[in-house]
């Protein structure tokens, strides 16, 4: 069956950018003692696994343009929590590394995320949430 704009009253776009606020008020609220914007919040949760990546790789992972990107970068460098350096082979490529305070950080982001997301998703069946996966799938190959 393929998706037809049914008269729910619903947008999808615009219950998903609901959630999304919705989303990253509860998680700022619950990360408010870290001193972090959602901003800041998003790239160290992109960052939590340990990879560096660099500007560019990051700026498509948080979903924001390098130039943006820059000025969160500058504020958690000064913060501590992340590194700058140049990528073997490229000096013009800028690589970006969490310290030990930025995986910390990153933690417990990560911690909080997958408390957020289990009281919000536990009770639903594991189709719905597959369902959700392919939807917010087919909406970023629509930016490609």
């Amino acid at each position: 069956m393929k998706y037809e704009n049914v008269e729910s009253g619903r947008p999808v776009l615009l219950a998903l950018q609901r959630a999304t606020h919705a989303t990253l008020h509860l998680i700022t609220t619950a990360l408010v003692d870290l001193g972090l914007t959602a901003s800041e919040i998003n790239v160290l949760a992109n960052l939590a696994d340990g990879k560096a990546r660099t500007v560019s790789q990051l700026g498509a992972a948080v979903g924001s343009r390098p130039t943006t990107l820059t000025s969160v970068l500058d504020r958690l460098e000064r913060r501590g929590h992340l590194t700058r350096g140049t990528l073997a082979g490229d000096r013009r490529s800028v690589l970006i590394e969490l310290t030990d305070s930025g995986r910390a950080a990153a933690a417990l982001i990560e911690e909080t995320l997958a408390g957020v997301e289990a009281r919000a998703l536990g009770a639903l069946p594991a189709d719905a949430v597959a369902g959700f996966h392919a939807v917010v799938d087919a909406l970023i190959k629509e930016e490609s």
